[in-house]
């Protein structure tokens, strides 16, 4: 039979080519009647010879197209970026070895270490602090102003994570929490350690987003279960250490200035670790000026967020401690929050679309809302146990700071121990929903049975609540930002983890003052009832010292009063956030990260299985296949594409019909008839 040449002034055999071969691909999901067709157009190419000067040709078309594949997009605005982002081919990532992420693992979990313990750290140091500045009524601020700052730059670093490289962010925060550090360590008087305190809480709320995005880009999605794990083990360990570790240093030679200075040497560790073994390959939106940049900051979000936070915390500072709750300055507080937060919530409905700091696409995501929601009881309950547990130790118990520390490890190796072994099954099974849903139960039932404790307790029994608890929390804590690594695509991971960040502080920050104040006033009403006493005097001698000023004979009923205090009012206010992380977690959407980790790395395989199953000998003699990683790299993203997929029948219609008509013009009326005959 007769074989057709192809004209040299024909310019569509690159394109036909291209189209064929997508469909090809594409036809092995095809029905079978739909395969058939495409065998028998493969039996056509077959018949179908190139000229050398065609395949010179063809070449070159081949490599214009990948270098204008390849060639990234100049966005103009947020919404163009991030679909170029979306858009552009990646390759896969090229992971550190075992080592060296091992290292750089071990690094970031100090810094979060760090972070935690610098919130539970200062309680019991206060007093000495405040004897030897002689500054009772700054209590409240050694506390809130770390709080206040860590809350509300959150975030802003978010958005700086999105549009700034990751590890020069992530050292300023590490640098800034240093010096906050050292500033109060060595402070000469109260606002000096109050300004410490709040610059290191400046630091601190870009330190855990930049250690989870780090994590991202150095360890595969499958794999990160186990480490993510671990991140919310330091956190508990760290909660639960602080009043230990700030007790024994204020007890010893050392003094309270170590609370602080401790941070400088294992956060020196990180700072190496990161500017030495960490290297980092992103791609971030590139925008065309400086003021373009600072507009998708979204500064005046960050205005109306910033202060809005600052009323509720310090309105829950003063709150009963200080002030009533009818008080003019309370309520002024309370007002100023929702009108300034009703303000934020409207900004960023207008600039969802462009700059808004937090997208509507990112806080309605399933996963992101329900795992916030999660964030915040997980937050509120750790803290707020790991606080008053120690404190209920040292009253109930009559024992000392280091004793009562020591009484919280079956909570603190629990949550360890928790972490670990959800996030190692995790990484097994790939979904982390049911595990969320185990953990947040065995939190509301451990804490549950912490409002029925009474000073009879037994041993056995407040071991194994406090382990209830603690494995609860570690099943819980760290899944919620697996689960946007997981459900959203790469460049809303920053903001979609500092929300998460931000509600875990919020609720750590708002249940700790909510719990202090249902503390004290059960605790006031019950010293009323017994009469006789001073209660505002009580209260004011602290958990260990309390007794002092009580006649032996009213002892054992203030201690009851205390007990009350404690289970029905503070514990009782953890019990209803537990609770409510129950359906928080059962509204988590089901998802693998073994889903995304075929997401990037089949394609490649997946093509290399299919030229093999095609062979080589099908292909049309002097067309250049691209290789397999040119073929992957047009077929991979990170991120899900923004525009509809090309259905497979569209491809093969379109191959089919180009060489269908090729045949009709070139082909001799035999192969013509044959073809007929055959369909």
């Amino acid at each position: 039979m007769e074989r057709a040449r192809i004209s040299e002034s024909e310019d569509w055999v690159p394109e036909m080519m291209d189209s064929y071969r997508t469909s090809k691909r594409s036809s092995l999901s095809l029905p079978r009647s739909s395969k058939h067709h495409s065998m028998l157009t493969d039996s056509a190419i077959s018949l179908v010879h190139i000229p050398k000067e065609k395949r010179m040709s063809t070449k070159s078309h081949l490599q214009h197209v990948q270098s204008a594949d390849d060639e990234p997009e100049s966005p103009t605005s947020m919404t163009e970026s991030e679909q170029s982002e979306d858009r552009r081919p990646s390759a896969i990532p090229a992971y550190p070895s075992a080592a060296k992420t091992a290292v750089i693992m071990v690094s970031l979990y100090i810094s979060i270490f760090l972070v935690a313990l610098d919130r539970t750290i200062v309680g019991p140091a206060i007093p000495a602090i405040t004897n030897q500045f002689n500054s009772i009524g700054d209590i409240g601020w050694y506390g809130s102003s770390y709080m206040l700052t860590c809350a509300g730059f959150i975030l802003l670093y978010g958005r700086i994570y999105t549009f700034f490289p990751t590890k020069p962010v992530f050292l300023s925060g590490i640098f800034l929490f240093e010096a906050g550090s050292a500033i109060c360590g060595a402070a000469q008087n109260s606002l000096m350690l109050i300004v410490g305190r709040a610059i290191a809480g400046l630091g601190s709320s870009g330190i855990f987003t930049g250690a989870i995005l780090i994590m991202l880009n150095t360890v595969p999605l499958h794999r990160r279960p186990m480490l993510q794990g671990l991140f919310g083990a330091c956190f508990g360990v760290a909660s639960v250490a602080g009043p230990l570790l700030g007790g024994a240093f204020t007890g010893s030679k050392a003094t309270w200035r170590w609370c602080f200075y401790i941070n400088l040497p294992l956060g020196g560790i990180t700072i190496l670790v990161v500017c030495f073994l960490l290297k980092l390959d992103e791609q971030k939106p590139k925008l065309a000026t400086w003021k373009e940049t600072v507009k998708h900051l979204d500064p005046l979000g960050t205005a109306l967020f910033l202060p809005s936070i600052t009323c509720l915390l310090l309105a829950l500072e003063w709150g009963a401690a200080d002030y009533s709750w009818s008080s003019p300055r309370l309520i002024a507080l309370l007002v100023i929050f929702a009108v300034l937060l009703v303000a934020f919530i409207v900004w960023q409905y207008f600039t969802q679309h462009t700059t808004a700091t937090i997208p509507a696409r990112v806080i309605f995501q399933r996963s992101v809302a329900f795992g916030s929601v999660s964030q915040f009881c997980v937050g509120a309950t750790m803290l707020t146990v790991s606080i008053y547990i120690p404190l209920w130790f040292q009253a109930i118990k009559g024992v000392s700071a280091m004793q009562s520390g020591i009484n919280t490890i079956p909570l603190v190796l629990s949550v360890v121990v928790g972490s670990i072994l959800s996030g190692g099954l995790v990484q097994r099974v790939g979904y982390y929903t049911p595990f969320m849903i185990l953990g947040s139960s065995f939190m509301a039932v451990g804490t549950g049975l912490l409002t029925t404790w009474n000073m009879g307790i037994s041993t056995g029994m407040w071991i194994g609540y406090q382990i209830i608890i603690g494995f609860g929390v570690g099943c819980t804590m760290q899944h919620p930002n697996i689960a946007v690594q997981t459900v959203l695509p790469k460049h809303d991971v920053p903001i979609g983890t500092a929300v998460l960040s931000l509600f875990q502080t919020l609720g750590g920050a708002v249940f700790t003052a909510v719990g202090q104040n249902l503390y004290i006033d059960k605790f006031s009403s019950g010293l009323e009832r017994i009469g006789g006493l001073v209660p505002g005097r009580i209260l004011n001698a602290g958990a260990t010292d309390m007794t002092s000023a009580v006649p032996m004979v009213l002892k054992h009923r203030v201690l009851e009063a205390y007990n009350h205090a404690l289970t029905n009012g503070t514990f009782f206010a953890a019990l209803i956030v537990a609770c409510i992380s129950v359906p928080a977690a059962l509204g988590m959407e089901w998802r693998s990260v073994k889903e995304k980790q075929g997401a990037t790395q089949a394609p490649a395989v997946q093509d290399e299985e299919k030229q093999e199953s095609l062979g080589e000998d099908r292909m049309p003699p002097g067309i250049l296949k691209r290789s397999t990683t040119q073929s992957s790299r047009s077929e991979m993203s990170t991120a899900p594409s923004l525009a509809p997929p090309v259905p497979a029948w569209k491809n093969l219609y379109r191959s089919s019909g180009q060489f269908s008509s090729y045949l009709t013009t070139k082909v001799n009326p035999d192969l013509r008839a044959e073809l007929r005959t055959v369909k």
